[in-house]
């Protein structure tokens, strides 16, 4: 398979298990590869385009495997960089290992790929990124120049997963691309022809490797003149950042469930999952892993490739759909370690990154996700039973809706008004707990120029929950309270938390202090509510509700 398009990184998460999958017969190459070796061309013997008056030329491409005989296997694509070809692309090919094809003159880019039956003798991958043709010009593809990709982790038992190898060349204000993605660790690769301007070629490396508890995903990143011809570098552990991901158990999971990766379902609650990682600049393929849950998976990347997304699906309650989270950019830095838990306790709504609700002109958007789970990661389709939300203006119903608040937009009548924003969501055997979210936000707003944020503010909580998601029974609980949106940085006016073990029929309030409040945790397999009522500076306010927050085990 080749293309000339580079892999948008969203696009590769979302599909990322194509790469891990590819076998071991024939290589993928995006586009192939070949070793190219110029030669003296021809006088040029110019001809017409048909239909235009452009002038072409013939491109002689020959082949020549590692014992210098014609290849089993070769695919070469010649692609336009500028001038009358740009973005033509043409793969020339004869049994001969000698192929031609008529070009219009102009800046090319080639590339070749070779390769035999035998999937350990791997694939030469060989590209000229500037090929001027503006004659008859005839090139050959040697694999005897390539040298091999070398590049390992510290781990020497890790298992290769795959790799993905790209090139993009710019000139005349365009950019081509060629790569080849290989699921063996026996790829070679040679520069050909005349360098091209200082800077104009990028190239990327990555390779990911699977290990007992977890894997390796090393990368790269190239500038300057020439495609590489070899490529060595074994990973010591002081150059690798780590990435920790835990997956609590699920307190509904009982003994079943499935999940959405390829294992065998041997975590405590017998659901697998598979957490995917690629580079967050630049294209590439990546990879994904499989581990239980319970558990934990250490990735250790590479910081010099910038930071990393990371796609997580895991199962939802029974019957239900997987929660998916995107996380982007992770930032890393060598010999540190950033960890992230999924569908953690405490579940409710989060503020990072994002303004909650603003108003423009006389329409109110709210991007306000209820679910988001302990750490703040927030699920691209949660699953709840039923969801509702309602804006009254001046104490008057103006809209109500069913759904969350997380792609919602109110109209509303221009000047000055008091507004309640409320929502709902139930849920039945959640994954993570909090069973019912329900949240009232009241504020002032007035027609705006633009853009503009509402003050809308959110509370979270982050009690320390042992491997099953669980708090010890009849122990205190320290909880850290943090306040997110507009009351955040000292805007608090007054704050109230309280606690129910009886689904929210009763409450007892906790004293905030230094942050946090503590929690006498009551008898094992009980369920803790959490509500907070908040007031900031102006004078807005907050009342938030979650039932069943955590549990105690």
């Amino acid at each position: 398979m080749t293309t000339t398009s580079p892999l948008p990184r969203r696009s590769v998460l979302r599909a990322m298990t194509v790469a891990a999958a590819l076998g071991g017969a024939a290589p993928v190459s995006v586009p192939g590869a070949a070793a190219l070796v110029a030669e003296p061309g021809r006088e040029p013997h110019p001809q017409p385009h048909p239909g235009t008056g452009t002038e072409t030329y013939t491109l002689t491409v020959r082949h020549l495997g590692r014992d210098g005989r014609v290849p089993r296997h070769y695919r070469t694509t010649v692609t336009g960089i500028s001038g009358p070809g740009a973005g033509r692309s043409e793969q020339p090919h004869d049994a001969s290992g000698t192929a031609s094809v008529r070009l219009p003159g102009g800046r090319y880019l080639l590339e070749s790929s070779l390769w035999t039956d035998r999937v350990e003798d791997g694939t030469d991958w060989i590209v000229q990124p500037r090929l001027d043709l503006d004659r008859d010009t005839t090139v050959t593809v040697d694999a005897r120049t390539t040298l091999p990709v070398d590049v390992t982790p510290p781990d020497g038992p890790a298992a290769f997963l795959n790799s993905g190898m790209f090139i993009e060349v710019a000139h005349g204000g365009a950019t081509r691309m060629a790569s080849i993605v290989k699921a063996t660790p026996t790829l070679r690769t040679a520069h050909l022809g005349p360098e091209a301007e200082a800077g104009s070629v990028k190239q990327w490396y990555d390779s990911y490797w699977r290990t007992r508890t977890g894997g390796y995903a090393l990368g790269r990143t190239f500038s300057g003149t020439r495609v590489l011809t070899g490529l060595t570098h074994h990973f010591t552990a002081g150059e690798l950042a780590a990435l920790e991901l835990r997956a609590l158990a699920r307190p509904d999971a009982g003994g079943a469930g499935t999940g959405t990766g390829t294992g065998t379902g041997t975590g405590a609650a017998g659901i697998d999952l598979s957490p995917t990682l690629g580079p967050d600049a630049g294209p590439s393929v990546g990879a994904s892993w499989t581990m239980p849950v319970p558990g934990t998976a250490t990735l250790f990347v590479t910081p010099q490739r910038g930071a990393w997304d990371l796609a997580w699906t895991a199962p939802g309650a029974p019957g239900a759909r997987p929660n998916s989270y995107f996380v982007d950019g992770i930032a890393v830095r060598a010999g540190t370690t950033v960890t992230h838990t999924f569908d953690s306790p405490v579940v409710g709504p989060a503020l990072t990154g994002r303004t909650g609700v603003q108003r423009d002109g006389d329409t109110l958007t709210a991007d306000l996700p209820l679910l988001a789970d302990g750490d703040g990661h927030v699920p691209t389709a949660p699953s709840f039973d039923t969801a509702w939300a309602g804006l009254y203006r001046d104490g008057a119903l103006l809209h109500a809706r069913s759904g969350g608040l997380d792609r919602a937009t109110f109209a509303v009548p221009p000047g000055p008004a008091s507004y309640r924003l409320a929502a709902t969501v139930a849920r039945r055997g959640a994954t993570g707990a909090t069973t019912r979210v329900g949240v009232s936000w009241t504020f002032r707003s007035a027609t705006t120029a633009g853009p503009a944020p509402v003050p809308v503010s959110v509370v979270r909580f982050s009690p320390g929950l042992g491997p099953d998601g669980t708090a010890p029974a009849g122990s205190p609980l320290r909880v850290p309270v943090t306040v997110q949106g507009a009351a955040a940085g000292g805007r608090v006016r007054s704050l109230a938390v309280s606690m129910s073990a009886d689904g929210g029929r009763s409450w007892t309030v906790l004293p905030v202090h230094e942050g946090a409040v503590t929690v006498p945790n009551p008898v094992a397999g009980t369920a803790v509510s959490l509500r907070a009522e908040l007031t900031d500076t102006d004078g807005n306010t907050l009342d938030q509700t979650l039932v069943d927050a955590y549990r105690t085990g």
